[in-house]
């Protein structure tokens, strides 16, 4: 057991995040993301049960946000016509803004570039979240 580690994060998950280097990005999907095919080159680390906005808190507890990319954060854009308003996403803001992070260094993807850039994650988390376009990927910085 460890001191100060969030319990949400998994040992697994743990591994990963530590795994990862500089600029390797980490998807934090919601449970209507196609993880496992997506995924296949990269790994899965299941955290069913869990929302997004909990894990991308513990996350980035641990993990630096990349500060030499002007966007280290993205999210997946609402498909044109789609009526969904993703209010999750102002939860990721202040998630983000708490700790340290600028809310305002978002990219927007469109769905399917989403998928692509997704495939070339060094891993993604496939959680239980219900809410709808609450996918967000990371960009490990330096620890310093």
């Amino acid at each position: 057991m460890l001191k100060n580690v969030p319990s949400i994060l998994s040992p697994e998950l743990l591994k990963v995040l530590c795994e990862m280097g500089h600029g390797d990005e980490i998807v934090l999907a919601d449970g209507n993301f196609p993880a496992e095919s997506v995924g296949k080159n990269a790994i899965v680390v299941r955290a069913d049960g869990h929302g997004v906005n909990e894990l991308l808190d513990a996350v980035l507890a641990l993990l630096p946000l990349d500060k030499y990319s002007k966007q280290p954060v993205a999210l997946m854009s609402v498909v044109p016509g789609d009526p969904v308003v993703p209010t999750i996403w102002d939860d990721y803001k202040a998630t983000i803004a708490r700790h340290g992070g600028d809310p305002k260094a978002i990219e927007m993807v469109e769905r399917f570039a989403f998928y692509e850039r997704a495939k070339k994650a060094y891993a993604i988390v496939a959680t239980g979240e219900t809410a709808i376009y609450a996918n967000i990927l990371l960009k490990k910085g330096v620890v310093e």
